[in-house]
């Protein structure tokens, strides 16, 4: 594993042109990985150029691919791999090819094997540590699968966000070598994540901003834990409101399975309120600078920006203890961790009852856990140098 220097030195050979492949980009960002892509690609501006290779309908600020006609009714995965052939045509005269998650891996290898450049993959998720995908995708699943396992076998570098999710790569993917892969930060802007006095949008939303309340934000998918919160609020002090912000469930049946447990919690507690909305970015600020808590039940997190979110806006958290997430949240001092065991889901939901109800107990602790929160999210995750270390990398990949 090669770690990444932040200083970057002008005299070295560096590529003048990136193609950025991702799926997500403004204004249709759902995800961590379009988070980072969004506020990545401003900063590597600043060294060198960045043109930016995005799903979905056509964007001044970016080029834009659609699905196919052909295949507007095949399987998303298919349908994914019409968008990728196109990526990789556009990308001639880029001199290397940087793609994030799998939507945009076929992308970044054709682009290195058409154009001859290096490709470079961010890793943010693994598709063998989400096997639930398979309901969403059934067999598109084995081929969003196939599609990861190729690109990285054939990657010139791999910049994990996490030393968590560099273990998971290795552990996933033994056959690459280790000198291919680095060590880079997720980043938040914290100019915009940070504490916002106002309350217009709790109010509308029908939350009483005089109540403290736990606050969950997140797609309603299994990695983030959702159904394990449900079981764990009935264990909440009984005063304690819980703020459900969870919208776009993976299927119709997973969301279902949450409404249900929303309903059958609310048989129990008083001041349940689920917002099945995309709020906007400043709606998501004011929810988390008036949360007595964020919570982060994910049972799968290569780094967790929302957890970053929150720490900006001088929320502490209780998580559980996976994936990159330990890396984010230190124990004890910006918030709480929870051990995860999937085979222990009961023993989880208490310890993370148990865990909210500690922090909820103690407001002087929980207000210094979010001030400390804030300081380090301010000092150990700012864009600029994780822009740096990404074209540090980009410049390894060129020299291999």
């Amino acid at each position: 594993m090669t770690p990444c220097n932040p200083a970057v030195d002008r005299n070295m050979v560096m590529p003048v042109r990136a193609a950025i492949l991702t799926r997500e980009w403004p204004p249709d960002v759902y995800g961590g990985a379009g988070v980072h892509v969004e506020h990545l690609v401003p900063q590597l501006r600043k060294f060198i150029d960045a043109d930016v290779y995005c799903f979905g309908e056509p964007r001044t600020d970016a080029t834009a691919y659609q699905v196919p006609v052909e295949l507007a009714e095949a399987n998303p995965a298919l349908q994914t791999l019409g968008v990728d052939l196109q990526m990789a045509q556009g990308t001639a005269g880029a001199d290397v090819a940087h793609s994030h998650t799998w939507y945009a891996n076929m992308a970044g290898q054709l682009s290195s094997q058409l154009h001859g450049i290096p490709h470079v993959i961010s890793a943010h998720s693994l598709e063998p540590r989400r096997p639930w995908k398979a309901e969403q995708l059934g067999g598109g699943y084995q081929i969003s699968s196939w599609v990861e396992r190729d690109s990285y076998a054939n990657a010139d570098a791999i910049i994990a966000v996490s030393k968590g999710m560099a273990d998971d790569v290795l552990d996933c993917y033994p056959f690459i070598d280790p000198a291919k892969l680095h060590v880079v930060y997720n980043g938040i802007n914290t100019e915009v994540y940070r504490n916002e006095k106002a309350t217009d949008a709790l109010e509308r939303h029908g939350v009483d901003p005089a109540k403290p309340y736990v606050l969950f934000v997140g797609r309603i998918t299994r990695q983030k834990g959702i159904a394990h919160l449900l079981k764990s609020a009935k264990m909440f002090d009984e005063d304690i409101p819980l703020v459900l912000c969870a919208a776009s469930p993976d299927t119709p049946e997973l969301g279902a399975e949450v409404a249900a447990g929303i309903d059958e919690l609310k048989k129990t507690r008083k001041d349940v309120h689920w917002i099945d909305a995309q709020l906007s970015r400043d709606d998501v600020v004011q929810f988390l600078s008036h949360a007595l808590l964020f919570a982060c039940p994910s049972v799968y997190e290569p780094l967790g920006i929302v957890n970053l979110e929150a720490m900006g806006c001088e929320a502490p958290v209780v998580a559980s203890a996976v994936g990159g997430i330990p890396e984010v949240v230190v124990d004890g001092e910006t918030g709480l961790l929870v051990p995860y065991d999937e085979k222990e889901p009961k023993a989880f939901e208490k310890a993370f009852a148990d865990a909210v109800n500690r922090v909820a107990a103690d407001s002087t602790t929980a207000q210094a856990m979010g001030i400390r929160g804030r300081a380090r999210a301010v000092e150990a995750f700012g864009w600029e140098a994780i822009a740096k270390q990404t074209v540090e990398v980009y410049r390894q990949a060129g020299a291999r």
